[in-house]
């Protein structure tokens, strides 16, 4: 198909789903240099073999996983035109997303409340790992939300129809992309490290 082809909206709808898919390549680029960083740390004598992850982390990947099932939901909704559940559904995704940083804070308590912290002398380079991802990934979470914010303002300004629904297209994606993400980094970080 020539990319060049089309009206001007069906132009502009390539060019926004382009960008987006360039912003989670470059995402996944980031978080596998970060990922091979600890691979490589990893044969430090200095790195933790034995720690193991929060409670809290794993409560934040059932959060995670219904937040995008409750995404497909609202989704689902507004293409059956029932605007009410779409609403409900795209409420309780942003919810769940609050939710997921509240339990992700108490995942942070949890490796204080262990002995471990980000600087100082009980740091240590597998703890300063699992920060760092954890709270990068969070400030995505942020964005996600940031962006489902303008979906259900652009929802109740009745922006989308059963036929037009870019915007919230384009916010399910990413949302399901730093869900999908943090599920492989908790497996990452709880199994392979």
């Amino acid at each position: 198909m020539d990319l060049t082809q089309g009206t001007e909206s069906e132009k502009n709808d390539r060019a926004k789903r382009m960008m987006l898919w360039f912003g989670i390549i470059s995402l996944i680029m980031s978080f596998a240099g970060l990922t091979s960083a600890v691979l490589v740390s990893r044969k430090r004598e200095d790195w933790m073999h034995n720690f193991e992850m929060p409670q809290a982390f794993l409560i934040s990947c059932v959060i995670i996983i219904a937040s995008s099932l409750t995404f497909i939901l609202a989704k689902r909704a507004l293409k059956n035109n029932n605007r009410s559940l779409a609403t409900i559904m795209l409420l309780l995704t942003f919810l769940l997303g609050v939710a997921f940083i509240w339990s992700q804070v108490k995942g942070f308590q949890q490796i204080v409340d262990s002995g471990y912290y980000f600087t100082g002398a009980s740091s240590n380079v597998t703890m300063s790992f699992i920060y760092v991802i954890a709270a990068v990934h969070i400030l995505h979470v942020v964005a996600g939300l940031i962006s489902l914010m303008v979906v259900i303002y652009n929802h109740f300004k009745q922006k989308y129809s059963a036929t037009h629904m870019l915007g919230l297209e384009l916010s399910a994606t990413f949302w399901h992309f730093i869900d999908i993400l943090w599920l492989f980094l908790y497996l990452f970080l709880a199994y392979l490290v």
